[in-house]
C-alpha cells in the first residue's frame, strides 16, 4: 500500500500530465501487483459469491481492492481536478483486470454516491457527477459488455457482464438525465457510448438489450430532445431492422430523421425550446435547462451523417441547412443564444461541407445576421461574428482554389458588395490575398461581366459600377497579391478605356477587355473621372511595387514601378492610350489634344527611347528621368491638375544635356524651345528637381510617389546648387504673404487686360446695363447670416426691414444722425466678415505649407537613406536642426519628422565622405555646439548630440580631430564653470563613448576643471565623465596613459586629503568620499592593466597609506577607508609574467568589485 498511496494526491492536480503520469504509475504498479496474486480456494460459499461485499478482495490484491473502492470515492472530490484524474485512472483500471463484474462495479458506485438529505447542494451535484462518471468509466472500460469470465472455482464460471447491469445502468443514466437537466446531455452522451458498445458486442444477451433500450427511450419516454435524436441516429445506423416508423411516428413522418420531411420538426427539437403540450403538429420536447455557450454534441452527429463522402450524392445538407439553421437559428425571431449556435454549426460544417456546397452556407438570415453584428462592436454577438470572419479567412487560406467561389457569396446576393465596408473588416481584402493568379483573373472576369446591365435602374448600376472600379484598385493595392504582367495590365487597360475613351462599336477580338463589349448604358462622367483617379492610383501603388527582373544571363535585379518584362507599368499605359488613339472606328477620345501638345507628347517619346540606351553609372539616373517624363504625361491626361508644357519641355531639354542626348526635330509650329546650352542658366539636375518639387505641391498621392521614385533614383547626380534648391522650400516664409502678394499680381494683370479690352460703345443704353446687373444680381447666392446681421443693425436702430408684399406702406426717411449710426454698424458687420474669411484662408495656407514641407523632408530622408557618403549631408543639419527647434506649434509634424531623420538617418550613418574640406564642417560643429549651450529642452539637446557626434567622426576621419577637440573643450568649459549652462552630462557621454580617440584629447581638462566647477554637483559629474573615460583607454597611448594615471592620482590624493584636514578646505560626504574612492579603484586597476611592471610607480601605494590613515582618522570618513586599503594592495601586489586580460570591473557601493555579467563588445574605433 505504501507504494500505491502517494500516487493518488497527484490525480487531482490540475496538470493534465502530472494526471497522466500519476495515472500510468498508478495503473503499472496496480498490475503488477495482481499478477502476483494468487486466487485462494474456492470455499464452500454459493456460486453468487461475486455479489457479496467481500467478493472483491477475494479475487484481487489488497492494493487493487482498495484502489477501486478508492478511485470510485475519489469521483466525488471537490478537489481541483479529482473527477477527472480518478475517472480516467478508474477507466483504465477496469478494463486491465478481469476480476471484477459489472454489477459490482455499479454497486460499489451507487452505494459510494448516495444523497443524503443533510447534503448542501454543492455536496448533491458532487454526488451526482461522480455517479455519472462512474457509470461512464464501466462503458467506457469495456466492462458493460465483457465476455471474458471470471474463474471463481474449477467447475463454474461468472460472467462479467449481464443484462442486469446493462439494464441497471441505462435505467440510473435516464434518472440522471431527468433528475437534472443540466445533466441530460451529459448523461444520454453516457448511454449513446452504451449502445456503441452493444453495436460491437457479441454477449447472449444483446437482443434483450436492445429491446430494452428501445423500450426505455420511445415508449417509456415519450418527449424528443436533442439528445435522444442523437441516440436515435446511432441507434437506427446500427439495428436497421428494427421498424423505425413506427418507433419515430407521430412525430416524425419518415423513419428517416434527417429527411426533408422531418427538417421542420428537428428545427423545433433541435431549438431546444419549451413544448410540453406538443400543441398542434409541434412535437412533445423535452423541458430546455440552462443555455449553454457549448454546441450540442447531436450537431456533430448529423453533420457527421449528412457530409460523409461516401453517401455526399444523396445527401439533402442544402435543405438541412436552410430549414434547421437558417430559418430557425437565424430566424428573425431567434434569439442571441440561437444565432451564437448558428455561428458555431456554421462553423462546424464550413471545412466539412464539399466545394459545390459552400454556396449552400451563405444563406439569406445568416448572411444578414453576420453582417449585422459585424457591424459594430457594441452588438450582442460581434465576437462570435469575428470569430467566424476568421475562420473564414482560415478555410480560405488552407484551400486557396475555393477563395472565388467565397467571394461571390459575399458580395453576391444575400451579401453586400460592400462587405468589408459595412462590416469593417478586411475579410474579402484578405480572400482575395489567399488567391492565386488564376483565381484573380476568375474574380476580374466575374467584376467586368457585372459592369453592363440595361435592365437595372441607372443609379443601381452606377453603383455597382462605383464598386466594380473600387474593387479593381483594390487588387492592385493589395500588396500580397503577385502583380503579374497580364492581369495588372488588363486591369489599367479597363481604367484607361473606360477613363479616356468613349466605346461607340464593339471589337470582339480586342486585347483591351474594355472594347469588347459597348457599355450599356455608358459610363457617366462621374464614372469616367473616378476610373482616371483609380488608375493614377493604381499607377502610384505599382510604382513603389519593386519587381525582381531576371535577365538572359540568370541575373537578378530589382527595379521599381516595372513589370516582369522590365518595362515601366506608366510606359505601358502611354502606349495603351496612343493605340487606342489610333482606333477611332471603335472609340472616340474624351482628351483634347492640341498640335503643340501633341508635338511635345512626340518629342518626350524621342527622349524616352534615347535614355533607355544610357548605361554606366547614369543609367539609373536615365531610369528616374523616364519616369519623370512619363509620368507627366499620363498625369497630363488623366488628371485636372496637369503638368505646365513649360515644365515638361524643360525638364526634356534637361536631360538632354544632363545626359549628352542628341538633338530631337524641331517643331514645326508652337513656342520656341529652352536654350540647350546655357552656361548661365540652371544645371540640368536641377531642373528635374525642381520638376520633382512641382510634383510635390500637387495633391496626389500619384505624384508624390512618383517625385520620391525618381528622387530615389536620380539621387546619385546631387550636386550642391540641388541642395541648395531643396533647403530653399524649407525655409520659414509666411504662406499668407506670398499668397496675397500673387493675389494682387493676378489683379493687376486683370486690371490692365480690361482696360485694354474694356471698349464701350456709345449706343450701349443704360437699360441693357440695369438688365445686365439684375440677371448677375440674381446669379448670386445670398449668405442669410450676414443678412440677418444687417437686419439686426437695422432694427436696433428703430428701422425695419422692408415688406416686399407691403406696396401700401409709406416710405420712410432717416435723418443724418440714423444715417451716421446705421454706418457704422454696417462697418462693423462688413469688417468681421472679411476678417473670418482672412482667418480662415490664412490657416489653410499654413496647412498647405506645413503639408509641402512634410513632402519636401522626404525628399531629404531619400538623400540620405540612397547616398550616407555625400558630403552634401553636413549642409543639412541646421535647417533640419531649425525645423525641430523653431517650429511652431502648428507644426509639430514637421518638428518630429525631422527629429526622425535625424535621429534614424544621420544620427545612426556608419559611412563618411572620402573628403571635405573644414571650411564646410567645421563651422556647422561650432554652430551646433553654440545652440546646444542655449538649449533648454533636454531632448532637441539630445538631437544636437546626436548631430555633432556624426559630425565628429567624420571630421576624425578626414583628419580635423584637432578642431572636434577645441569645441567639445569649450562647451565642457561652459558645462562646468557657467552656473547657467543649459548643457546636461549625457551629452558629453555620448562624445566619450562614441568618439573615445578624440574624447582621449580633453583628459586634461578633465583633470583641471573640477576645480573651477560652480557647485559640487558638477565636480562628481566630472569625475563621472572621467570614469567614462577611464573605461576604455587607448591601448596604443601607453605613455599618454601613464602619465594622465598620474596626473589623477595626485588630484585624488589632493581631494582626500582636503576632504580629511581639520581646515576642511574641500567639504564633502561620505557617500562622495566613496564616489571619489571608486574613481581611485578604476584607475588603478587600468594602471595595473596597461603598465603592470610600473604600477607601484604610478599609482604609489605609500601615498595611499597615508590617505587610508587619514580617512580612519576621520569620524566622517572612516567608513570608507577599506575601499582606500583596496587600492594600496593593487597597486602593491606582486607582478604576474602576463598582464591579466579582465577588464575593469565596476565597484558596488560598499566598495567591493562586482563581477561583470557579460563580456563587452568591441568597439570600432574611428582613425
Amino acid at each position: 500500500m505504501s507504494t500505491t498511496l502517494p500516487l493518488f494526491w497527484h490525480l487531482s492536480s490540475s496538470s493534465k500530465k502530472d494526471r497522466i503520469d500519476a495515472s500510468v504509475k498508478l495503473i503499472s504498479s496496480l498490475e503488477h501487483f495482481q499478477a502476483q496474486f494468487e486466487t485462494p480456494s474456492p470455499s464452500e460459499e454459493d456460486e453468487g459469491s461475486d455479489e457479496k461485499p467481500d467478493a472483491l478482495d477475494s479475487l484481487n490484491a489488497q492494493d487493487v481492492s482498495y484502489s477501486v473502492r478508492r478511485l470510485i470515492r475519489g469521483l466525488a472530490s471537490p478537489r481541483e481536478s479529482s473527477r477527472l484524474g480518478f475517472s480516467v485512472a478508474l477507466t483504465e483500471l477496469l478494463s486491465r483486470i478481469d476480476t471484477v463484474t459489472c454489477s459490482q462495479i455499479f454497486t460499489l458506485i451507487m452505494d459510494a454516491t448516495k444523497s443524503q438529505g443533510s447534503m448542501t447542494g454543492q455536496e448533491e451535484r458532487d454526488v451526482l457527477f461522480a455517479r455519472l462518471f462512474g457509470m461512464t468509466a464501466i462503458i467506457q472500460s469495456g466492462l458493460i459488455v465483457r465476455t471474458k469470465p471470471l474463474t471463481t472455482s474449477q467447475s463454474s464460471a461468472t460472467l462479467a457482464s449481464s443484462f442486469a447491469g446493462y439494464d441497471h445502468i441505462l435505467t440510473e443514466l435516464l434518472v440522471l438525465g431527468e433528475k437534472k437537466a443540466w445533466l441530460r446531455e451529459s448523461a444520454w452522451w453516457a448511454i449513446g457510448l452504451a449502445a456503441d458498445s452493444l453495436k460491437a458486442a457479441e454477449v447472449p444477451w444483446k437482443d434483450e438489450a436492445v429491446n430494452a433500450t428501445i423500450q426505455h427511450l420511445f415508449f417509456v419516454n415519450k418527449v424528443w430532445s436533442p439528445e435522444k435524436v442523437a441516440l436515435a441516429l446511432k441507434l437506427k445506423d446500427a439495428f436497421q431492422e428494427l421498424d423505425w416508423r413506427s418507433l419515430v411516428s407521430p412525430t416524425f413522418k419518415n423513419p428517416d430523421l434527417l429527411s426533408n420531411a422531418n427538417l421542420q420538426t428537428l428545427a423545433l427539437i433541435l431549438k431546444d425550446s419549451n413544448n410540453d403540450e406538443g400543441s398542434g403538429d409541434g412535437p412533445k420536447t423535452a423541458a430546455a435547462g440552462g443555455w449553454k455557450a457549448q454546441l450540442h454534441y447531436v450537431w456533430d452527429v448529423m453533420l457527421d451523417r449528412l457530409l460523409n463522402t461516401s453517401n455526399a450524392a444523396k445527401s439533402n445538407f442544402p435543405e438541412f441547412f436552410r430549414v434547421v439553421v437558417d430559418e430557425s437559428l437565424f430566424s428573425s425571431t431567434a434569439s442571441p443564444e440561437r444565432k451564437y449556435w448558428g455561428f458555431q454549426v456554421f462553423q462546424k460544417a464550413l471545412p466539412l461541407v464539399a466545394k459545390d456546397n459552400i454556396p449552400m452556407l451563405f444563406t439569406k438570415n445568416f448572411m444578414r445576421t453576420w453582417i449585422n453584428h459585424l457591424s459594430k462592436q457594441d452588438r450582442y454577438l460581434h465576437k462570435a461574428a469575428k470569430q467566424t470572419a476568421a475562420e473564414v479567412q482560415v478555410f480560405v487560406q488552407r484551400n486557396p482554389k475555393l477563395g472565388f467561389a467565397l467571394i461571390l457569396q459575399l458580395t453576391g446576393v444575400h451579401g453586400s458588395q460592400q462587405f468589408d465596408k459595412i462590416t469593417r473588416t478586411k475579410t474579402v481584402e484578405s480572400i482575395v490575398s489567399s488567391m492565386d493568379v488564376d483565381d484573380v483573373k476568375q474574380y476580374i472576369d466575374y467584376l467586368l461581366n457585372q459592369s453592363n446591365d440595361a435592365q437595372v435602374e441607372i443609379d443601381t448600376i452606377n453603383a455597382r459600377r462605383r464598386w466594380i472600379i473600387d474593387q479593381l484598385a483594390a487588387l492592385i493595392r493589395n500588396g500580397s497579391i503577385a502583380k503579374t504582367g497580364e492581369w495588372v495590365e488588363s486591369v489599367l487597360n479597363w481604367f484607361v478605356v473606360n477613363g479616356l475613351f468613349v466605346v461607340k462599336k464593339k471589337s470582339e477580338k480586342s486585347r483591351f477587355i474594355g472594347l469588347r463589349q459597348v457599355p450599356k448604358p455608358q459610363l457617366s462622367d462621374e464614372l469616367r473621372q473616378a476610373c482616371r483617379d483609380k488608375l493614377l492610383s493604381c499607377l502610384a501603388d505599382l510604382t513603389s511595387h519593386v519587381t525582381t527582373i531576371e535577365h538572359e544571363d540568370n541575373s537578378k535585379v530589382k527595379v521599381a514601378g516595372a513589370a516582369a518584362d522590365g518595362e515601366l507599368w506608366v510606359d505601358k499605359v502611354l502606349y495603351s492610350i496612343e493605340e487606342l488613339k489610333q482606333d477611332t472606328k471603335h472609340l472616340t477620345s474624351i482628351m483634347e489634344v492640341d498640335e503643340e501638345e501633341e508635338t511635345l507628347r512626340l518629342k518626350v517619346r524621342e527622349v524616352v527611347a534615347q535614355l533607355k540606351k544610357v548605361s554606366g553609372e547614369k543609367q539609373e539616373a536615365a531610369s528616374g528621368t523616364q519616369l519623370l517624363l512619363l509620368a507627366s504625361l499620363v498625369q497630363q491626361s488623366c488628371s485636372d491638375e496637369v503638368v505646365s508644357l513649360e515644365t515638361i519641355e524643360s525638364c526634356v531639354e534637361a536631360a538632354m544635356r544632363e545626359f549628352s542626348l542628341e538633338k530631337t526635330k524641331k517643331k514645326k509650329r508652337g513656342r520656341p524651345s529652352a536654350p540647350s546650352e546655357d552656361e548661365d542658366g540652371p544645371e540640368p539636375i536641377d531642373v528635374i528637381v525642381d520638376t520633382i518639387i512641382g510634383f510635390m505641391e500637387k495633391s496626389t498621392a500619384y505624384m508624390r510617389i512618383v517625385g520620391n521614385q525618381v528622387f530615389s533614383l536620380i539621387s546619385d547626380q546631387v550636386k550642391s546648387s540641388t541642395i541648395d534648391l531643396i533647403l530653399t522650400q524649407l525655409e520659414t516664409r509666411d504662406p499668407t504673404t506670398e499668397e496675397s502678394s500673387n493675389e494682387e499680381m493676378d489683379e493687376d494683370e486683370k486690371d490692365e487686360g480690361e482696360d485694354n479690352d474694356n471698349v464701350v460703345s456709345d449706343s450701349s443704353s443704360s437699360s441693357g446695363d440695369e438688365s445686365d446687373e439684375e440677371e448677375d444680381n440674381d446669379d448670386v447666392e445670398v449668405d442669410e447670416e450676414l443678412r440677418q446681421k444687417i437686419l439686426e443693425a437695422l432694427s436696433v436702430n428703430g428701422i425695419d426691414a422692408a415688406n416686399e408684399d407691403d406696396d401700401e406702406s409709406d416710405e420712410q426717411y432717416m435723418d443724418d444722425d440714423q444715417m451716421m449710426a446705421i454706418d457704422e454698424h454696417l462697418a462693423e458687420i462688413f469688417r468681421s466678415r472679411v476678417n473670418e474669411k482672412k482667418a480662415s484662408k490664412d490657416v489653410d495656407a499654413q496647412r498647405e505649407a506645413t503639408h509641402f514641407k512634410n513632402r519636401v523632408l522626404d525628399l531629404v530622408d531619400i538623400f540620405i537613406k540612397k547616398q550616407p557618403s555625400s558630403s552634401s549631408i553636413v549642409r543639412l543639419i541646421i535647417p533640419l536642426i531649425d525645423l525641430i527647434t523653431r517650429t511652431t506649434s502648428d507644426e509639430r509634424q514637421l518638428s518630429d519628422k525631422a527629429q526622425g531623420i535625424v535621429r534614424s538617418r544621420i544620427g545612426k550613418l556608419k559611412e563618411f565622405p572620402s573628403s571635405i574640406s573644414s571650411e564646410e564642417v567645421e563651422p556647422v560643429l561650432e554652430t551646433l555646439h553654440q545652440r546646444a549651450r542655449t538649449e533648454r529642452s533636454p531632448e532637441y539637446l539630445s538631437i544636437l548630440g546626436d548631430c555633432c557626434i556624426y559630425l565628429s567622426q567624420l571630421m576624425i576621419h578626414a583628419g580635423m580631430r584637432d578642431e572636434v577637440v577645441v569645441q567639445y573643450r569649450q562647451s565642457l568649459t561652459d558645462f562646468i564653470t557657467r552656473k547657467n549652462s543649459l548643457l546636461n552630462v549625457s551629452f558629453f557621454q555620448q562624445f566619450i563613448r562614441r568618439s573615445r580617440s578624440a574624447a582621449w584629447g580633453i583628459r586634461n581638462d578633465l583633470l583641471e576643471l573640477p576645480e573651477k566647477a560652480v557647485n559640487m554637483y558638477r565636480r562628481f559629474q566630472m569625475y563621472q565623465l572621467i570614469h567614462d573615460l577611464l573605461t576604455e583607454p587607448p591601448s596604443d597611448l601607453q605613455e599618454e596613459a601613464t602619465q594622465f594615471l598620474q596626473a589623477l592620482r595626485q588630484v585624488l590624493l589632493d581631494v582626500i586629503s582636503r576632504a580629511c584636514s581639520s581646515g576642511q578646505t574641500l567639504i564633502l560626504n561620505a557617500v562622495q568620499m566613496r564616489e571619489v574612492l571608486k574613481l581611485a579603484l578604476l584607475a588603478a586597476r587600468q594602471a595595473r592593466r596597461i603598465a603592470p611592471q610600473d604600477v607601484a610607480t604610478i599609482w604609489d601605494p605609500s601615498a595611499w597609506s597615508k590617505a587610508t590613515d587619514l580617512l580612519l582618522a576621520s569620524e566622517r570618513f572612516k567608513g570608507a577607508a577599506q575601499m582606500c586599503k583596496q587600492v594600496v594592495q593593487i597597486a602593491s601586489a606582486p607582478q604576474k609574467n602576463a598582464p591579466s586580460k579582465r577588464k575593469a570591473q565596476a565597484v558596488s557601493e560598499g566598495g567591493e568589485t562586482a563581477p561583470s555579467e557579460a563580456k563587452k563588445s568591441k568597439r570600432k574605433k574611428v582613425a
